[in-house]
């Protein structure tokens, strides 16, 4: 793009499953990402996946929406490849059409020369440490590595969204990778009103007394630790778990998990929700919040707690204590968490502090305008072009990510 034209700057952001947010983090903040740029004077395009019918919109409170033209495969196995070439396509269709392309995620990294053939920017978030997850297979992990590798070698520029994750790549790789944070909005304090809750929800929660985790259930998300954690508790509290399962294995090893249990305890399962003034109500009326995260970044579902004013329980890991420092308790075992547990369920009065000290954090240090600010500045139409690292320019450093 010509550095004095007053054209929109054009951005496509691709890798999520598409807006309007169905699914899970990156959904939600690639809708209130494009939709805040737009607000910004930006011609922004997303994509989605799937088959465009009459209920897809083309476009999405003044963002442009394009979709892949096949339908999500069923099975879990199957989803990986539909996922590489959706991003295969998505990195086609931006490269012809966009100026800047901003990537979230790097599985399809052996396709990031397509966008310098169209003499396009590439951008890339790649959302943690992708091959650390124990849901893929050894061929699929170490496909990861290379994919995360050649990332480093045909991005532009790379966004971390922790600090942690920053200095892994910087250290491991010599990139110069620019932190940019998500955000969370405020929203009205949402009052409690329990006609409002799905049937699975209706006379079996009441207002301030339930533990809640929002999240993907999948290993790297620690619900079984949970899970196994409040079966040991005292705890007679329900546990609310909303959220749809990665695969039938791990689905299969939670309910083995419940089973093993004679006591009557009561986990709710409500699968995804989607609703944002439900969702605002369940956060905001929780006794406490269990974020079991801890093979990404920082977590969109983590800001959402903390400015609820929520007791948080993390699990230990150095992205979690990155963003909550010492306004979380933290576990690394369920035999820890059902102390914790425990703990809390007879003493919550002590743990006042940590709610505000949570929220009072969240509020300063992840502000979505000056995040918005941030990326506004990386796709900006004056921004000079964009420096790609060159080959061979990783440096050798210890850090204590294990490789």
């Amino acid at each position: 793009m010509d550095s004095n034209s007053n054209l929109k700057p054009k951005v496509a952001i691709i890798g999520s499953r598409g807006i309007p947010n169905k699914y899970g983090g990156f959904e939600g903040f690639t809708e209130r990402l494009s939709v805040e740029m737009v607000k910004r004077d930006c011609n922004v395009s997303v994509s989605c996946e799937g088959k465009r019918d009459v209920n897809c919109p083309k476009i999405y409170k003044g963002v442009n929406i394009f979709y892949f033209p096949l339908n999500p495969p069923q099975s879990s196995a199957l989803r990986i490849f539909y996922e590489v070439f959706y991003d295969f396509y998505s990195l086609i269709w931006a490269a012809r059409n966009v100026d800047y392309i901003y990537m979230l995620g790097y599985s399809a990294g052996i396709f990031f020369f397509i966008p310098h053939l169209f003499r396009k920017k590439l951008i890339v978030n790649p959302d943690g440490l992708e091959w650390k997850r124990s849901k893929f297979s050894s061929f699929i992990r170490t496909l990861l590595r290379i994919n995360e590798k050649l990332m480093t070698l045909l991005a532009d520029e790379i966004v971390a969204d922790s600090k942690e994750l920053k200095d892994y790549l910087d250290a491991k790789y010599g990139t110069n990778s620019k932190f940019i944070p998500y955000g969370v909005v405020e929203y009205f304090e949402s009052s409690w009103d329990a006609d409002k809750l799905p049937e699975k929800l209706q006379g079996k929660i009441t207002k301030n007394n339930y533990w809640l985790i929002v999240a993907r259930l999948e290993p790297e998300n620690n619900i079984h630790t949970i899970i196994q954690g409040y079966l040991e508790s005292k705890s007679e509290l329900p546990l609310v778990v909303i959220g749809n399962y990665s695969s039938p294995k791990y689905q299969k090893l939670i309910e083995d998990t419940i089973s093993q249990k004679a006591d009557d305890k009561k986990i709710i399962f409500t699968g995804g929700i989607y609703q944002p003034d439900l969702l605002e109500m369940l956060r905001k009326n929780c006794f406490a919040y269990l974020h079991g995260h801890s093979v990404g970044g920082t977590n969109p579902s983590l800001l959402e707690a903390m400015i609820k004013k929520n007791l948080i329980l993390a699990h230990n890991n150095q992205f979690n204590r990155e963003v909550c420092q010492d306004s979380a308790l933290y576990f690394d075992s369920a035999q820890k968490l059902s102390k914790i547990m425990a703990n809390t369920d007879l003493k919550s009065e002590e743990y006042l502090n940590l709610k505000y000290e949570a929220y009072y954090r969240v509020k300063k240090e992840y502000s979505w305008s000056n995040i918005v600010e941030d990326y506004m500045g990386l796709f900006s139409s004056q921004k000079p072009a964009l420096q790609q690292n060159e080959v061979g320019s990783t440096v050798k450093a210890e850090v204590k990510y294990s490789k």
